[in-house]
This record gives C-alpha cells, sequence and structure tokens, in this order.
C-alpha cells in the first residue's frame, strides 16, 4: 500500500496543528532544516521510522525529507497516533504514513512490515519494535542497514540486551542518552504530558490526593514534580536504592508498592519494566484508584490479572476502563495501561521535542557520514552533536552564556597549581 491513515479529510486540521508545533521548535525549524535544504545530507537515503506519530514528529519528518532522505512513517503504539497529523504528512507532505490510532495488534505490525518493505538504510525506533522486528524477520534486509537511532529509555534497554547477546547486527545511536533529551524531554516532556493524559482522561482534581509514581529515572522525577506542583501527596516506589535516596531528599516519602497500594488515589508507572502493579498490589487498593503508565509499552501494569480478578468491565469515559472486583471496589485503568500522555492526551510539549528531534536529525546525518566503520553495539550520541543541541537551543531563546578565559583553560589542563 502506499499509505495507510484514518482520514485524508482530516489532513487541513492536521496541517494546522503541525505549523503551530513548527513555531515552538526553532531548533529544528530553522537552525537544522534551512541548512538540510542546502546541503541534502540523507540524499538518496531511506529512513524507516517507527515513532509516535504526532505533530513534533511530522516536523522532523519534514526536515529529514528536506535533508534529501525518502522518508517511511509508522506508529510505535497503537494509540499515541494523530491521525489528522498522519493525514497531513500524506497529502500536504508526501510523506508515506502507515498508522491509525487505535489499530489492532495485527494492523500495528502490519504497518511496521510496510516500512520495512522499503528496505530502510536508517532506522528511526520509540521502543525498537523496527529493529527488533527487522532482527527477527527480515535478516535479509540487515545489509542493506547503516544504522539506527533510538528515542525511548525502553528501546535502549531492550538494544542493550540485544548488543550483549549478539543479536544486534549494525550500530544503534540511542538519541535517548543525549543530556538534551533525557535531562529535558523525559524530565520535562513526560512530566507535563503524564499530568495533562490523566486529567483529560478523567477530570480529576490532583490537588490533595496521593500520586504514587513508580521508578524515579528522569521520567519518573518529572511526573512526581509535576503531580507535587499540582498539590498532591506524591509517594515514590523504586528498586535502585541511590533513587531511592533521591526521591527521598526531594522531598517524597519513599515505600514499597505493597504499602503504597493501600494509600494510593491515582497510580504512574514509568519504569520501563513488567508488571510493577500486580495482582497482590489490586488486592490492596482503595474503591475508585486509577491506575496509569507513561513507560513505554503496556506491560507495566498487570492487566491480565486484572481482567482475571474483575467481575465486570465497563468503559465509563474515554480512555477510563471500571474494573469492578468481587467485593465491590472498582479500579480504574487509563488508556487501555498504554502511554497516557500520548493515548489521552497529545503527547509532549513541542519546545522540549525541538532538541530530542534535532538529536535524531543529526544522529541520522552522522551515521550517513560515519555508520559504515562502526561495530554493530548501542552507541551514545556524540557529544558534539549534544552540546551543538544546546548551543543552538540557547541561541535559539536568545540566551548567552560565559566562555572560559584562556587562563582558565589553561588552568584547567594544568596540574602544577595547587593552594
Amino acid at each position: 500500500m502506499e499509505y495507510h491513515v484514518k482520514d485524508l479529510s482530516l489532513a487541513e486540521q492536521g496541517k494546522n496543528r503541525i505549523e503551530w508545533a513548527e513555531m515552538d521548535m526553532p531548533v529544528l525549524r530553522k537552525k537544522i532544516r534551512e541548512r538540510f535544504i542546502k546541503e541534502k545530507p540523507l540524499k538518496g537515503i531511506t529512513i524507516g521510522a517507527c515513532l509516535h506519530v504526532t505533530t513534533e514528529t511530522a516536523n522532523l519528518m519534514r526536515t529529514l525529507k528536506e535533508g534529501g532522505a525518502d522518508v517511511y512513517l509508522c506508529a510505535s503504539n497503537p494509540l499515541s497516533t494523530q491521525d489528522d497529523v498522519a493525514a497531513a504528512l500524506v497529502k500536504y507532505y508526501d510523506i508515506p504514513v502507515f498508522a491509525i490510532k487505535g489499530e489492532d495488534e495485527q494492523t500495528y505490525y502490519m504497518h511496521i512490515e510496510e516500512v520495512l518493505s522499503r528496505k530502510p538504510q536508517i532506522t528511526m525506533d520509540d521502543g525498537a519494535d523496527l529493529i527488533s522486528t527487522l532482527h527477527m524477520k527480515h535478516q535479509e534486509l540487515i545489509p542493506n542497514v547503516i544504522g539506527g537511532t533510538e528515542e525511548t529509555t525502553t528501546g535502549v534497554i531492550r538494544l542493550r540486551a540485544m548488543a550483549k547477546s549478539g543479536a544486534l547486527k549494525f550500530p544503534v545511536i540511542a538519541v535517548n542518552e543525549a543530556l538534551t533529551k533525557h535531562l529535558f524531554d523525559n524530565r520535562y516532556g513526560t512530566g507535563q504530558s503524564t499530568i495533562d493524559g490523566i486529567l483529560r482522561a478523567t477530570n480529576r482534581l490532583i490537588a490533595g490526593s496521593v500520586f504514587v509514581v513508580a521508578g524515579y529515572g528522569w521520567c519518573g522525577k518529572g511526573v512526581a514534580m509535576r503531580a507535587k506542583g499540582m498539590g498532591a501527596e506524591v509517594i515514590v516506589t523504586e528498586v535502585d536504592p541511590i533513587k531511592a535516596i533521591e526521591a527521598r531528599m526531594d522531598g517524597f516519602r519513599v515505600m514499597p508498592m505493597a504499602e503504597a497500594a493501600k494509600l494510593g488515589d491515582i497510580f504512574c508507572t514509568v519504569t520501563g519494566n513488567i508488571h510493577v502493579i500486580r495482582r497482590e498490589h489490586f488486592e490492596l487498593m482503595k474503591d475508585g484508584a486509577i491506575v496509569c503508565n507513561s513507560g513505554h509499552f503496556n506491560v507495566e501494569i498487570d492487566i491480565p490479572a486484572l481482567e482475571e480478578m474483575a467481575v465486570e468491565k465497563r468503559r465509563v469515559r474515554p480512555f477510563v476502563d471500571e474494573y469492578k472486583l468481587p467485593d465491590g471496589r472498582r479500579i480504574y485503568l487509563l488508556a487501555e495501561g498504554r502511554l497516557v500522555n500520548l493515548a489521552a492526551a497529545e503527547g509532549h510539549p513541542a519546545s522540549v521535542m525541538d532538541m530530542s528531534f534535532a538529536n535524531q536529525a543529526l544522529s541520522a546525518e552522522y551515521l550517513v557520514k560515519n555508520g559504515k566503520g562502526l561495530k554493530p553495539d548501542v552507541y551514545v550520541v556524540p557529544e558534539q552533536i549534544d552540546r551543538e543541541v544546546a548551543r543552538l537551543k540557547l541561541d535559539a531563546m536568545g540566551i548567552e552564556i560565559d566562555e572560559l578565559t584562556p587562563e582558565q583553560v589553561e588552568y584547567l589542563n594544568s596540574w602544577e597549581m595547587g593552594t
């Protein structure tokens, strides 16, 4: 198929929203796209992208195409596609998209297959489904691949497991590990968009609630910070002792999920792991507890266990499913356990995605120039790219910073001078 979207008549609305997001993405729009138009660093390169189909992603796709690439896009989550954006990319920007919000699992993987059928030379992942499908089902395509990029913590975890086992057959740049990505996108983007998703789905008051955050990585830090800022009493659960201490010193209560389950009004998982909230936790939750996930996959909450426990299930609001337990307690699952910030809201604000997608674009350019000399492994974003993105962002914000004097440079590079 040439493309597969819900409805092309939504394209004008999508175009307006893409342009609105573009206004808040000056690094990608001006600093990178304008250079790409002139230099065409991706000329002749086919890029297969499995990303959340949002307004911000649309502007990344436009930049890659302006750089000379042939771009094909599918969704990285069945509920994260913005159908009007998908339609606009097809109709106004001539970028083939295979994504429909709410698609079933069979359609989801059919769309991944469509992208892989274009024989991409560079892959772009948001969770590593494109790369894993390529490695498991299409080994014949591997010699054609220069390298890939990965946007998420979950995807990087999967890729490092592939590399450790020897399964990874080409180099991948972990865009998620860039300082200009996880320090800002994961923390401020996930923090704001997760709260946004919960509020849109439930219209519940955050202030005065007990808000349980499972995981205190950069995403968990952001969610906890924003929940606290809205007046919630925040509890953090962790398995890492260092992160647990950090959460406590940041002012949050820290305890095992078995204890937090008795207290929480709202639960949000952001760990990247499986079954963080399980049957034994559901059994302890109060009537009316709200459970959601802002980690990448819908496995952090043990939904099969909740299905088995429930005597009745009904959808009470868009993105809110009520599970009634034998004793009459009700537990509310948001967005089918998928990313609540993208399923029930619009994902991260454009301003923070500006840096993340600047890293994606420059990493793709780096792979075209250097990928054939890299061994199959997971690589961090080169420091010069990370710093360049930060510099461009500051410049776009009209912010100037100091420079080291020659004396300071000499001091930092010497060892003779003491107290």
